[in-house]
């Protein structure tokens, strides 16, 4: 029976997951339910607000933080389920949990803090799956567009590094492995991104095109690995990123998002995968700044092999697109992917989709769990022994980078180890001239570092007085240093192969700030690994 015009514009329309914000005026929360009515779109991708989308794409605006975000996406939710023709998939990048988007919500470690882990401890990563799976859940949220199965082999990649597993192929692969599964236990659809593999880019493709100059048997041999067994396990979903592989693609730098050589060629027909593929944000500058006709960009996503359009910004013209150019069999193609998840997560036969509370407390025993099993000790000549006998001689003083004395590490430590405690919070609050002369009449500093930032961009956002106090010290004295965030921070400190004992803490959680604190004062074991190398200076 030949389907009608309408009933194919019906099915174009869920290929489309406009994106939505939970901070958004009346008039764009209409505007939105204008879209799901009249167009039939199958899902919606949730971010906080527009200043903070992929590409702070209006401006730089600043990002307003509400406490009420998450009653907000829930009631925003329930309304957007009520104007739909057919129920909406919703979905949300949260990679360390909904707190990644939403604040006052429950956060779990980054991917690279769960590589630290020890490989027969993978059950944390499958409690972290599951957890976030739980709270997303509670949302009504459905789907979430994580976790990376990118290997992170390039220190200086300016938007994976802390958000992937690490460097180790098998890792890599066994861990997002957990996540899944830990999300699917819980009724959850995950995607593994971001295909063919950004881990060895050096270009954010938010704001340009990464190019990955590796061959086909390279790839195959490395960043494609993860993904296979993602494939061999029935992944709900794989995302393609926003880079150009020219050895896929007749030598041309497009990206793969709207290659047909890399979706259909290689993941499809080479690596047989039927599952659901998503497009990375197509607002994205690597591609958004294509074509100039509204449209056209989402049809070559939906030609090159996408199923669904994640941040589509031309919804009208691009089902018209779709419609004028795709075959009927095609949309059928990609239609039954989409009805397939929405099936296995309930939504087409059960009307209310929100389930449960989140849970702080086990998100905290969690936290807990993983902060004992990764902390990672690099340099050790005894810390402990060494803390006391200091202490003992009145020679320690505690020095705290971007927190102040009042934080946890050192409230944990003062119950054996009080000592005078000094801090750099900010260049307009702290002087590092001052500190440096406080410091002086003590021979052993015990330092928290509190890496600013979780991206390389601007060394972490470590001021340069606090990298020449940090050099100056580790020259001169004996420390201890405990670093709460990302380890590829490491090399940007000088002389830091000087220092008398060092540890990689990962997170300036409360939970990792007291195992920290308690592994000093008990000589504890760390248990931990480097998810990736880094020389130290």
């Amino acid at each position: 029976m030949k389907m009608t015009a309408e009933a194919l514009k019906q099915k174009v329309g869920q290929f489309f997951f406009p994106a939505v914000f939970i901070n958004d005026t009346e008039e764009n929360i209409q505007e939105t339910e204008r879209l799901i009515k009249e167009h039939n779109i199958g899902g919606l991708t949730f971010f906080h607000s527009r200043a903070s989308a992929a590409t702070n794409y209006e401006s730089k605006k600043k990002v307003v933080f509400n406490d009420d975000s998450y009653e907000k996406i829930k009631a925003l939710i329930a309304r957007y389920q009520k104007c739909a023709p057919t129920p909406l998939l919703i979905s949300i990048d949260a990679e360390w949990g909904l707190a990644m988007r939403i604040e006052k919500t429950p956060q779990y470690p980054y991917a690279i803090t769960l590589g630290a882990l020890p490989e027969n401890k993978s059950e944390l990563v499958y409690e972290v799956g599951r957890q976030i799976g739980l709270d997303l859940k509670a949302a009504g949220i459905h789907y979430n567009l994580s976790p990376l199965a990118d290997i992170n082999n390039n220190p200086n990649n300016p938007v994976i590094g802390y958000r992937s597993f690490g460097e180790n192929k098998e890792k890599v692969a066994h861990f997002a492995l957990e996540y899944l599964r830990g999300m699917s236990d819980v009724g959850i659809l995950g995607c593994l991104k971001h295909f063919p593999g950004h881990g060895n880019t050096n270009v954010d493709s938010h704001l340009g095109l990464p190019v990955l100059k590796e061959s086909l048997e390279e790839l195959l041999e490395n960043e494609l690995y993860p993904f296979i067994k993602g494939i061999e396990n029935n992944v709900d979903s794989i995302m393609i990123g926003h880079l150009a592989v020219p050895s896929l693609n007749d030598g041309k730098d497009t990206s793969a998002t709207l290659s047909k050589p890399i979706i259909e060629t290689l993941l499809r027909d080479r690596l047989g995968y039927d599952g659901l593929v998503i497009s990375d944000a197509l607002n994205m500058h690597s591609v958004s700044k294509l074509y100039e006709t509204k449209g056209e960009l989402e049809w070559e996503a939906f030609n090159a092999g996408n199923d669904v359009l994640c941040f589509a910004e031309n919804v009208p013209e691009g089902i018209q697109e779709i419609l004028k150019k795709a075959s009927p069999e095609r949309i059928e193609e990609s239609y039954n992917r989409i009805l397939k998840c929405k099936e296995k997560v309930g939504i087409l036969s059960e009307k209310e989709f929100a389930h449960g509370e989140l849970d702080f407390e086990k998100a905290a025993v969690l936290n807990t769990k993983i902060a004992a099993n990764c902390l990672t000790k690099i340099i050790d000549t005894s810390n402990t022994e060494q803390a006391f006998e200091a202490h003992k001689n009145n020679q320690l003083a505690k020095l705290s980078l971007y927190k102040n004395t009042e934080n946890s590490f050192f409230k944990t430590l003062n119950s054996k180890l009080a000592s005078p405690e000094f801090a750099f919070e900010n260049s307009e609050d702290s002087n590092t001239a001052s500190i440096k002369k406080e410091l002086e009449g003590f021979e052993t500093i015990l330092i928290s570092l509190f890496v600013p930032k979780a991206k390389p961009m601007n060394n972490f956002e470590i001021n340069d007085e606090v990298i020449v106090l940090l050099s100056d010290l580790l020259q001169t004295k004996k420390c201890i240093l405990y670093v709460f965030g990302n380890p590829y921070v490491l090399p940007v400190i000088p002389n830091l192969s000087k220092a008398s004992g060092l540890v990689q803490a990962y997170q300036d959680f409360e939970e990792f700030q007291k195992i920290a604190g308690l592994q000093i004062l008990e000589n504890g074991a760390c248990n931990g690994t480097l998810p990736v190398n880094i020389d130290i200076q």
